[in-house]
């Protein structure tokens, strides 16, 4: 199923209508990567497949909660594993989640801007306080 067809009306649309289930689907796929583990270890995979050892040491994680966190990136399709000899290796399945958190960072930052340029009158009144208290 693609888009077209998940959404009534056209994606050229402002109203999209998605059904309930399509949008639990939706709401999991967040639910995921709503957990900053789990994006800590997507962000080690991104350079390219480790085994459990690698990731351990890199994210300074326990080995229980490394393993229960790639089973569920894993069942979310997120992350794939790929037996070696007695090492099992993962790697990124679905590199959009990337994609996803560039636009959150990014709407981050820009939300981080303004709230900056709304308390710069607050810096100023505070810092010109400060002069004449100085003086």
């Amino acid at each position: 199923m693609d888009w077209d067809e998940l959404v009534k009306g056209g994606k050229d649309e402002c109203q999209l209508t998605l059904t309930p289930e399509v949008l639990t689907s939706v709401a999991d796929y967040f639910k995921v990567l709503a957990e900053p583990s789990r994006l800590q270890i997507l962000c080690q995979l991104r350079s390219g497949p480790k085994n459990v050892t690698q990731i351990l040491e890199a994210t300074g994680m326990g080995q229980a909660n490394v393993s229960k966190h790639l089973k569920i990136l894993a069942q979310a399709g997120i992350v794939s594993r790929e037996p070696r000899g007695v090492s099992v290796y993962y790697q990124i399945a679905d590199p959009i989640c990337f994609e996803l958190c560039e636009v959150v960072c990014k709407q981050l930052i820009e939300r981080l801007k303004q709230q900056a340029r709304q308390l710069q009158p607050l810096a100023a009144l505070h810092s010109g306080r400060l002069s004449r208290e100085g003086s």
